[in-house]
This record gives structure tokens, C-alpha cells and sequence, in this order.
């Protein structure tokens, strides 16, 4: 499965000690210890921070051949500013990332609720100053925004629309680049996410997954599946459970 790239949404938990990582591990050690379980990972401590030259070096040194890096944008670009004058951010935060070199996968534009059908000219405008170099894709929480005219800014850009499985969103099936990424989000409001356990069975939606991600193989370049700590409560499971129907 070449085309697949199936990881976690983190890596960092301490939580995951005795039930994913060894007993014993320490924190520096998780993301080697990791990337000998899976091929990829998403950053989602980039939301937050944009992380510094000798942090991003350490990843990409830590991590064997082949390891795929996808990474959320800051939320002062996406969320707090909404994409409106952001150049210097955007800027900095994409050299950051090919730090990573070859090891950078997508990069992922996380809206916010609040970013509506009206705020699209922001998009368009956003969406330019962005070079070629990377690949982006983008998700949005607002239902609303999920209509033609979105669709083809993205198809015009080939940037990704996120398949996202969460309460809030439908479920589509909308490909808009050469690439899928899809999102096991799961819900935050039911599931904890730190107990290191299984908090939710969610085996018949993982064997839904799997049939579809099986298509998408099929049908697109490449494929990146991340599962989130709220999905079922332990995401290395999800992972784990979702390859093993992937290959059956």
C-alpha cells in the first residue's frame, strides 16, 4: 500500500505510555518510537506555535526514510486573523516546514466555524500567495461552506478538501486534488481522549472506512488518513485496526 500514508493526528502524549510507547519511555524518544509503528503523523502542535529551526530538524532527523510529515497551519493565520493579512506568518511558517524536506507531507488549512460562504474572496486572496512547492489542504467546520463555488476554488488551486468524519459535518466524498486526505476526528464532547484506553467501539465505522479508503487507493495518487485521540479514545488503536481491514 504505497499510496497510503496512515497515521495519528499527535504524537506527544504521555498518556500512550504502557499502552502504545513502553513503559519507561521518555518524551524525547516518542516520535522514533512512533514512526516504527506508522508511516506518517500529523502536527498538531503547529496549530499552536510555529515551531523553531533546530524542533523541525529534530523531526525530520528522528524519523526514518519514507516518513511523511502533514502539519496544521497556526490558527493566527486560519482562525484568529482569517487568512487576512498573513503573509509574514505564512512566510515563516512554510520555511519552517521545508525543513522537513522531503519528509513534508500536506499541509493543512483548518478553518473555523466562524469562516462563512461570505469570507470565499478572503480564501481566493489566501489561496494566491501560497507557492506551488507544497501541498495544501483544507478543512472547514461549517456545513454552509460546503458548495460548488468552494469546490472549484480548490480544483483551480489543487488543493484538497478534507473528508472529515465528525457530529457536526456531513460525511462527503468531494475530491478536489490529486491526493485524499481524510480526518477521524470523533467527538470531543463524548470522548476524553486521555485515559490510553478505548472509550467508544467504533469497529463497524472503522470497517466503513476501510472499504472506502480501499476505492480511494484505487481512484487517487495518494491517500493520508489520520485518526484523532476522540475518535474512539486510543488512536494508535484506530490506526492499527484500520490497516489490519485494509488488508484483509
Amino acid at each position: 500500500m504505497d499510496k497510503l500514508h496512515l497515521g495519528t493526528v499527535g504524537w506527544g502524549y504521555d498518556f500512550w505510555v504502557g499502552n502504545f510507547y513502553p513503559e519507561g519511555l521518555k518524551p524525547a524518544q516518542f516520535l522514533s518510537e512512533y514512526s516504527k509503528h506508522f508511516g506518517s503523523v500529523e502536527i498538531d502542535n503547529t496549530f499552536y506555535r510555529i515551531p523553531s529551526i533546530a524542533v523541525v530538524e529534530n523531526w525530520r532527523d528522528q524519523t526514518p526514510s519514507g516518513f511523511l510529515f502533514s502539519a496544521k497551519f497556526p490558527k493566527k493565520v486560519t482562525q484568529e486573523k482569517k487568512l487576512l493579512g498573513v503573509e509574514e506568518e505564512t512566510r515563516v511558517f512554510l520555511n519552517r516546514m521545508s525543513l522537513l524536506k522531503e519528509k513534508e507531507g500536506p499541509l493543512l488549512i483548518q478553518l473555523s466555524p466562524e469562516f462563512t460562504p461570505e469570507d470565499l474572496p478572503n480564501l481566493r486572496e489566501f489561496l494566491g500567495i501560497l507557492p506551488r512547492a507544497h501541498r495544501f489542504v483544507m478543512e472547514v467546520k461549517n456545513r454552509k461552506m460546503l458548495e460548488d463555488r468552494l469546490y472549484s476554488i480548490l480544483r483551480d488551486r489543487g488543493i484538497a478538501l478534507a473528508i472529515v468524519d465528525h457530529p457536526s459535518m456531513p460525511k462527503i466524498d468531494v475530491l478536489t486534488a490529486g491526493f485524499t486526505y481524510i480526518r477521524l476526528e470523533g467527538d470531543n464532547k463524548k470522548i476524553k481522549g486521555t485515559t490510553g484506553k478505548v472509550e467508544r467501539d467504533r469497529t463497524a465505522d472503522t470497517k466503513e472506512w476501510a472499504g472506502k479508503i480501499r476505492k480511494l487507493i484505487d481512484d487517487s495518487n495518494e491517500v493520508f488518513v489520520y485518526c484523532n485521540k476522540y475518535y474512539s479514545g486510543h488512536s494508535p488503536t484506530d490506526a492499527y485496526a484500520l490497516l489490519d481491514y485494509l488488508k484483509s
